[in-house]
């Protein structure tokens, strides 16, 4: 397994909306996560802007399609793309979600939910064991957002990601936005699953937006990060210590410079969490 440093800094997903302003400007941004299905191609632009990304700042993969607690076989086809990609690079680390997306024949291209059985884990689990085999790393898994629950759970979500990072390795992605929509949607303490997690296996955490629709919240990343996961980010820091952050925004793209002040806000956040503990 290869080893990762434990905080690259302040990252922003990278989004072709802004592939020349950032290429000309070079602002503050620590590091990019990227798309894996963006660039799972022969050649063209998309490659072309990858290459010039990942020659000035250090890259992480993210992935949709891994479909990790599906009833399917695991697409081995695109394994291979994926190692291909890691192969041209060189990625701190690769992730995916806590989810199904695909069924027997089709991607269906949403992040659907398990349900937290002692089956469920098991399966999930090995499936997880031969995705490190194949990409000879970690996997780094994320909590979706949710909006139902399964009738026949036997754990929490939270339960159920600590004893998969525990019997196989695996990492955590954090999502701190999908915890709280999972919790104005469910019906539970934010800080419960958070604070649930083993903290020694989370490598990354996720800021983003969402709609709230009062009675319901939805997911969007469309939105700038609300007050109330701005807190929860702070208290995670406070647990955790220095982490790798990361901004997502995946529609109503507002201007660069907007993205980089909220950015910017997480590093001061970060800065009031952890000087007390002497670390900023």
């Amino acid at each position: 397994m290869h080893s990762t440093p434990s905080c690259l800094g302040y990252g922003l997903g990278l989004r072709s909306t802004y592939y020349e302003q950032l290429l000309r400007q070079s602002p503050i941004v620590d590091w990019f996560e990227i798309l894996s299905e963006n660039y799972l191609v022969q050649g063209g632009k998309a490659l072309y802007y990858l290459d010039a990304f990942a020659e000035r700042y250090p890259l992480v993969m993210h992935g949709v399609s891994l479909s990790i607690g599906g009833p399917h076989d695991l697409d081995r086809d695109y394994l291979a793309q994926l190692v291909r990609l890691a192969d041209r690079v060189r990625p701190a680390w690769i992730s995916d979600h806590l989810c199904w997306s695909r069924g027997s024949a089709h991607q269906l291209h949403d992040l659907l939910p398990l349900p937290f059985t002692e089956e469920a884990l098991n399966h999930v689990a090995e499936r997880v064991e031969q995705v490190q085999d194949i990409l000879q790393r970690p996997l780094v898994l994320e909590n979706v957002s949710s909006y139902v629950r399964s009738a026949g759970d036997e754990f929490t979500e939270w339960e159920f990601l600590a004893q998969l990072s525990l019997r196989t390795g695996c990492e955590l992605l954090l999502d701190i936005n999908n915890v709280y929509v999972s919790a104005r949607n469910l019906g539970f303490d934010p800080w419960a699953f958070i604070s649930g997690l083993p903290a020694k296996n989370i490598r990354q955490l996720h800021l983003a937006g969402h709609r709230d629709y009062g009675d319901h919240v939805v997911d969007t990343h469309d939105q700038p990060v609300c007050d109330p996961v701005w807190e929860l980010y702070r208290r995670t820091l406070e647990l955790l210590g220095p982490i790798a952050t990361l901004l997502e925004r995946d529609d109503h793209f507002p201007p660069l410079d907007e993205l980089l002040q909220e950015l910017d806000r997480a590093r001061s956040l970060a800065d009031q969490a952890l000087t007390p503990r002497g670390m900023a």
